[in-house]
């Protein structure tokens, strides 16, 4: 390890930051935001929101307004509720190689922090915070999935990123964000990725409760509370060796054109594509043959009942793109679920669990898709990773355009056009500026 996790916590400052990084955290902030306000219409926020009230009021950490909603509370109520929120829409910015999601845990936390502190902070020094978050959860995600034998996840090691991140805020010294990050590991919720898979529901991705497991990781951490070390830090160093000079969240953030799980998205992509080169209809559909890696095979969800179903399933998206030609806000809408056109092309797909295209998704994610038609024909794609990884990225216009599709319905093109326009250059605002950006993610929609 070049330095301890702990003191590249410490020490990090904005002038340490590549601007690659930089570059990934603006992209983030305003990808997140989008997310935030759409889901922050669902049902499973709302539920969220009115468990973080009737368990979360202010004490002496000081009070926080949740994303999206504007109820004050603790930083870690407004944290557990901000995170649910956003986990609530299945397309946040994700990690392959960590199998996971860090944005949606790390900025709830980080922001409800800033919300809470008595010194208003500038973008540089937000910017340096977030760094911290997302290297440690990156680096504490890989190395739990080496050296666990369950899939647990991303609420168990965004844990570990927030808390380390959280008491740095909040000034801790180098020990203190030591004991930070091992009581927020020891507390972070160990809870089984594949459960959800199995049986979604809105437990999700566990980054509601790996969110303020961390804050209140930091400020035990600061009371005096004990809790190193933290294995995943300081027991797996392989992935830690190059902190501070190698940058995991720029190699391995990307972002999701589809609000679902990340594992669809390489089906999704490919059947998009067979249906515009060939000039396919639905009507012209009649089997859909998918194979993908194990895992993968578990989503199925040929006839999803809630949003979690449809957020955890593969063959149900697939037939809403050959059917609808995308997957957006309207396809969000409860009735998609009974539309009859997805219903019966998702009952005539075939999910194959291919063990070599298992094996070669290890940090990446692979489908392979053939198209079936009524007249005969038989249309196959070449296998496939999911547009949006570091080696597929999203252009700006098309970041842009999904923060607007999912921003303007519910706050207004006005007000989401401020957002873009602060979220985009967040780091060079001063504590006057980024304090409006923060009012205008903490104000109810």
């Amino acid at each position: 390890m070049t330095q301890p996790f702990h003191h590249f916590a410490s020490a990090l400052s904005y002038a340490d930051l590549p601007d690659d990084l930089l570059f990934i955290l603006r992209r983030s902030f305003l990808d997140t935001m989008g997310v935030a306000a759409v889901a922050s219409t669902t049902e499973m926020a709302q539920r969220a929101v009115r468990g973080a009230r009737a368990m979360f009021g202010t004490g002496t950490s000081g009070s926080a307004r949740i994303l999206m909603d504007g109820t004050v509370l603790s930083p870690a109520g407004a944290a557990m509720a901000g995170a649910f929120t956003i986990d609530a829409v299945d397309a946040h910015d994700t990690t392959s190689p960590a199998k996971g999601h860090v944005g949606s845990a790390v900025f709830p936390a980080l922001i409800a922090m800033a919300d809470a502190s008595e010194t208003p902070l500038t973008g540089q020094e937000f910017a340096a915070h977030l760094a911290v978050g997302y290297e440690i959860s990156n680096r504490a995600g890989l190395a739990q999935h080496a050296t666990c034998a369950d899939y647990h996840t991303s609420g168990a090691w965004t844990a570990v990123g927030v808390a380390a991140a959280a008491a740095r805020m909040l000034g801790a010294t180098p020990d203190q964000i030591r004991h930070a990050a091992g009581i927020g590991e020891y507390h972070g919720p160990r809870s089984q990725m594949m459960r959800c898979i199995d049986h979604p529901t809105n437990l999700r991705d566990g980054v509601g409760w790996g969110a303020p497991s961390g804050v209140v990781a930091a400020c035990l951490a600061i009371e005096g509370f004990t809790g190193a070390p933290a294995l995943t830090c300081e027991d797996a160093p392989a992935f830690w060796d190059d902190l501070g000079t190698g940058w995991r969240s720029v190699d391995d953030t990307s972002y999701k054109p589809y609000p679902c799980c990340r594992w669809a998205h390489p089906s999704i992509d490919s059947v998009a594509h067979l249906m515009r080169v060939h000039s396919l209809t639905h009507q012209n559909i009649t089997r859909v043959e998918i194979r993908t890696f194990h895992n993968a095979t578990r989503l199925a969800g040929h006839r999803p009942a809630t949003p979690d179903e449809f957020a955890y399933a593969i063959a149900f998206p697939v037939a809403t793109m050959i059917v609808r030609g995308q997957i957006c806000v309207a396809e969000l809408a409860p009735k998609t679920l009974q539309d009859p056109d997805i219903l019966r092309i998702s009952d005539a797909t075939h999910l194959i669990d291919d063990p070599h295209l298992t094996e070669i998704s290890q940090g990446k994610r692979w489908a392979q898709v053939t198209l079936y038609t009524a007249d005969g024909q038989r249309f196959e794609d070449e296998p496939r990773t999911p547009k949006g990884d570091s080696d597929l990225p999203l252009s700006e216009t098309e970041i842009s355009d999904k923060f607007h599709l999912f921003a303007d319905p519910v706050l207004g093109s006005a007000r989401a056009t401020e957002i873009e326009t602060l979220a985009t250059q967040f780091d060079a605002l001063d504590a006057r500026d980024f304090a409006r950006l923060l009012d205008l993610c903490l104000t109810a929609a």
